[in-house]
């Protein structure tokens, strides 16, 4: 259920900002561009609200500008260049970069309230970047290891909503986000080591 999560919902939104896609490109951004912007925005929100405490309104944030993540993939497809080898790579190493921001902006706050969840949202950040290792290690193997229950969509809306409700003051839900997000991050560095180790 979970990994069917981004089949449904990333296609439907993809279709719903082709036509402002389309209107950033004919007033001249590039799709490199809103991907530097979207980032600058979600790390410096997280790393700012977080800490802070302020989780509702920094999530309000980070999701805005985690849309850049389908703009600017929805511009480099329409565009007359379409999509580049450098704007992909570029592209998966900022994902990296603002997936860790999220977290660790929510670990800095843990630290301070000196809470007993801090473990296991160390462990939910190493496990998270593990999940995309994997799969890029395996692909230097020629082998295609995108697979495993949660995959990057599902894990940032996971964390977004543990991390908002929190903010909203819903009992129990940031510490049942983090372990989910935990698990469910375990169970897919699992899955992609058996993926690649039938492979080989």
């Amino acid at each position: 259920m979970v990994a069917m999560l981004s089949a449904y919902l990333k296609p439907a939104i993809t279709r719903a900002i082709i036509p402002i896609a389309r209107g950033a490109l004919r007033v001249g951004l590039t799709p490199n561009a809103v991907t530097f912007v979207g980032a600058l925005g979600l790390v410096s929100s997280a790393l700012y609200f977080y800490p802070r405490q302020e989780f509702f309104v920094g999530t309000l944030l980070i999701s805005f500008f985690a849309l850049s993540d389908l703009f600017d993939g929805a511009m480099a497809r329409i565009s007359k260049r379409g999509e580049s080898k450098w704007g992909g790579f570029l592209d998966s190493t900022i994902d990296r970069i603002t997936d860790s921001a999220i977290l660790l902006g929510l670990i800095l706050a843990l630290i301070e309230s000196d809470d007993r969840l801090l473990p296991v949202a160390l462990g939910a950040l190493v496990a998270g970047t593990l999940v995309p290792y994997i799969r890029a290690k395996a692909e230097s193997l020629q082998i295609e290891c995108s697979g495993g229950i949660a995959e990057r969509t599902e894990r940032l809306i996971i964390a977004l909503t543990a991390i908002g409700f929190e903010g909203l003051g819903i009992p129990y839900a940031l510490a049942i986000g983090v372990w989910v997000l935990f698990v469910l991050a375990v169970v897919t560095i699992v899955q992609r080591i058996l993926i690649v180790k039938a492979a080989l």
